[in-house]
């Protein structure tokens, strides 16, 4: 058997490593509310799988609001203000961790060759303090995040970038995994021909993530089958 190629792992946040009890979504609202008197203005969309800024754009466009670049920069400056303090709000038992995860990334950073990042539609503060509330954020030194692009393959694409990077090889001589709760998970890392590893802990099911054409799926992480596939690939 030949030697491991370097390897760049990339975590989704919502619905795939925790679950935040919906801080975000009513941080998005309040923020809304705060600007435009309309906290209904997310309710006519799914959230899950989209960017920070592709929320706001949309939510602007639902209420009539022009989706200039000023307005969803105030837009998501006014998410991040509420954010902190609902993801505060939450209680213990409904902001969590999903199983198996925080002992996946700890045994993939022991992995010699291994970058273990992020692939997160968040912008990279609120990445932080959803992750710190848990303390699972200093497991991570890398990655792709909402505000560095709108769109989630080209997001995904930075963060593979960041990765081989610290690995200081070309990204094109790394196994690339994306780890992901959703068919936008599954398709921005087929749309930069990475690997994808669906997990059904968000809205969908592990089905559904192999129908969408992730390469595995589990319905979480203490599949005795998840691990092992995250590490040596199929």
């Amino acid at each position: 058997m030949g030697a491991m190629r370097p390897t760049v792992l990339l975590f989704d946040i919502d619905g795939t490593l925790i679950t935040t009890g919906g801080a975000g979504r009513r941080a998005m609202d309040l923020a809304f509310e705060q600007l435009h008197g309309r906290r209904d203005a997310c309710n006519s969309f799914h959230m899950s799988g989209m960017t920070d800024r592709a929320i706001v754009r949309k939510a602007l466009r639902v209420i009539g609001v022009e989706d200039s670049e000023a307005a969803i920069d105030a837009g998501i400056a006014a998410y991040l203000a509420h954010l902190t303090d609902e993801v505060r709000k939450v209680d213990e038992q409904r902001y969590i961790v999903f199983p198996g995860i925080r002992e996946a990334v700890i045994e993939a950073r022991k992995r010699e060759g291994f970058a273990v990042g992020l692939g997160t539609g968040n912008i990279r503060a609120g990445a932080r303090v959803k992750l710190e509330r848990v303390a699972i954020h200093d497991q991570f030194s890398f990655g792709g995040f909402g505000c560095d692009h709108e769109n989630r393959v080209e997001l995904i694409r930075r963060g593979a970038e960041a990765g081989a990077a610290t690995l200081g090889v070309p990204r094109e001589e790394c196994r690339v995994v994306i780890i992901g709760d959703t068919p936008m998970d599954v398709a921005a890392a087929l749309g930069i021909g990475a690997e994808c590893i669906g997990v059904g802990t968000g809205t969908y099911k592990a089905e559904a993530l192999l129908e969408a054409g992730a390469h595995a799926a589990f319905p979480d992480f203490t599949h005795p089958e998840a691990l092992p596939t995250l590490l040596g690939g199929r």
